[in-house]
């Protein structure tokens, strides 16, 4: 027998740190597979707030370097996917005579030096921190902070009575799932193998690595070589670890936190988004979302097990419904939801009092194992996902020859081959060469394709030429380039993963939706429309 190939690395995790880490090894020449469990970004990459932020409330917490770290990949990130990402101000209303249940070191600063301010977070201090926010990060594409005269504006119209003064600054938009996705893609265009829906159930230390076992839905394994294991495995890192790696003690952990989300119908008129103060201490945000929607959130509750599957509760909704009527004219109640999803950070664990003071720094923890290196990843933040994957491939360096150095800072995903800002001219150029499409349709091409979007529509003359029509113009055509290019088998893919069409299409559409994909998966001709 044959002595196995080895690739270089084994990344367990389809989420946005296993598929940054996997794109940024295999553009340095090393040898990747990839096993996701379900589908790409099916868990947590999948279920964020969507923002690319500094994360303004950490500074309560002196996470100095976590907010600069991530306010400068913002700007990194905004350029190499104009498509999929853009510049959003986000206005920040001021209340003097709000109190708030808050446990921050910066709160029980103040508290000791100004007592009378105890539960206050006073305008000085507020825009203390936006200055602070506007320069750690070497701020240059985004505008700085602006002060607003809530009284005699559009963004204070929205607003119940009584708000006067607040400031907006800059942050920015990711659609969280496509960034997945479209990291895998050029992984997989760089040489990359990215199994979707395939279980690693084992793995093993060997002579040279690790043997590895997958198996697949129909429950077929498949053995595996590997110098080296990346366990990227996000809510499951530690599971991971103990029930399939073997290791059963380790310094490092996770802190599991349950964040939901409700969308409604939008609730105010222009593109800017609200940061809104609880007197709980916590933060919301109000964003808006897919045109026709508002998103806001999140919770952050305790989630026991990463096997069940997080859902919005009755009370998060409540919660969170109840928090943005302290704010907006427009009363919310359960029958505006139209609706919700939760998802599983899994939050380093650092033994911080509560989840809301928990880091979002992240950990990189190597251990040797005799010549069976394995890499886990531990936290992290979707901003961040870039430059941990830089740090991850600087730890794999020390035990593997790793033939290039840092690349992926300017280099574009796919589509993102255009300027910040460059979005309108592209759909006014769709349009023209294709004549049939919609605003609304042209533009929501190029939000998830960017220039690919002349790719998707080629040779079309007529929208009959991109096939059938499965509803909210999803076409035959764009079903085709997401099975074939960006990893999706079913429609729960494509509806709510690769964009989200779902909020748009009916049950019998979807269901129509997935019966053609089967059919194409079969190597069948799918059955025409009724």
């Amino acid at each position: 027998m044959s002595d196995p190939k080895f690739t270089d690395l084994f990344v367990i995790g389809g989420g946005i740190n296993g598929c940054g880490i996997a794109r940024d090894a295999a553009g340095r020449g090393l040898s990747v597979t990839l096993a996701e469990q379900g589908d790409l970004a099916q868990a947590t990459s999948s279920s964020s707030t969507k923002l690319f932020h500094g994360g303004l409330r950490y500074l309560e917490y002196f996470e100095f370097r976590l907010v600069r770290e991530a306010l400068r990949e913002r700007e990194v990130l905004l350029r190499a996917m104009p498509h999929i990402s853009w510049p959003m101000r986000f206005v920040l209303p001021w209340d003097p005579e709000m109190r708030f249940d808050s446990d921050t070191p910066t709160s029980r600063i103040l508290s000791l030096a100004l007592p009378w301010m105890k539960g206050r977070r006073p305008a000085w201090l507020i825009r203390l921190g936006l200055f602070l926010y506007d320069h750690l990060g070497a701020r240059k594409l985004l505008p700085g902070t602006a002060t607003l005269d809530l009284r005699n504006s559009p963004e204070g119209a929205p607003l119940r009575e009584g708000f006067r003064r607040g400031w907006e600054y800059s942050d920015g938009w990711v659609e969280d799932s496509r960034l997945v996705a479209l990291n895998a893609r050029d992984a997989a265009d760089r040489g990359a193998t990215i199994l979707t829906r395939t279980k690693v159930v084992e793995a093993q230390p060997v002579t040279g690595g690790w043997r590895i076992e997958t198996e697949d839905p129909q429950g077929q394994r498949r053995t595996h070589h590997a110098r080296l294991v990346v366990n990227a495995a996000g809510p499951w890192v530690s599971d991971v670890l103990s029930d399939r790696l073997g290791q059963q003690a380790t310094a490092h952990g996770v802190r599991l936190v349950r964040g939901s989300h409700v969308v409604v119908r939008r609730l105010f008129d222009h593109d800017k988004a609200y940061f809104l103060q609880g007197q709980d201490g916590r933060i919301i945000f109000a964003i808006p979302y897919q045109e026709d929607f508002t998103l806001i959130g999140t919770t952050e509750a305790p989630h026991p097990d990463p096997d069940q599957r997080p859902v919005c509760t009755e009370a998060e909704q409540d919660y969170l419904l109840g928090f943005a009527n302290r704010y907006f004219r427009r009363q919310l109640s359960a029958e505006d939801v139209v609706w919700t999803y939760s998802g599983v950070r899994p939050l380093y664990e650092d033994g911080a009092s509560s989840a809301t003071a928990a880091t979002r720094e992240y950990v990189l923890a190597l251990e040797e194992n005799d010549g069976a290196p394995m890499l886990n990843v531990f936290g992290g933040k979707i901003t961040t996902y870039r430059r941990l994957a830089e740090q991850a491939l600087a730890r794999i360096a020390t035990v593997l020859d790793v033939p290039r150095g840092d690349w992926t800072a300017g280099v574009p995903l796919a589509g993102g081959d255009f300027l910040v800002g460059g979005v309108d001219r592209l759909v006014q150029d769709l349009c023209a060469d294709h004549p049939f499409l919609t605003g609304v349709w042209a533009k929501r091409l190029v939000r998830a394709y960017g220039t690919e979007a002349r790719q998707v529509l080629e040779g079309a003359q007529s929208a009959a030429d991109l096939g059938r029509d499965f509803g909210a113009t999803l076409t035959e055509r764009e079903v085709l380039w997401l099975m074939e290019r960006e990893f999706a088998l079913t429609a729960e893919d494509v509806l709510w993963r690769r964009g989200k069409l779902g909020l748009r299409v009916t049950a019998a559409q979807a269901a129509d939706l997935q019966i053609w994909m089967d059919a194409r998966l079969r190597g069948q001709e799918p059955a025409a429309a009724e």
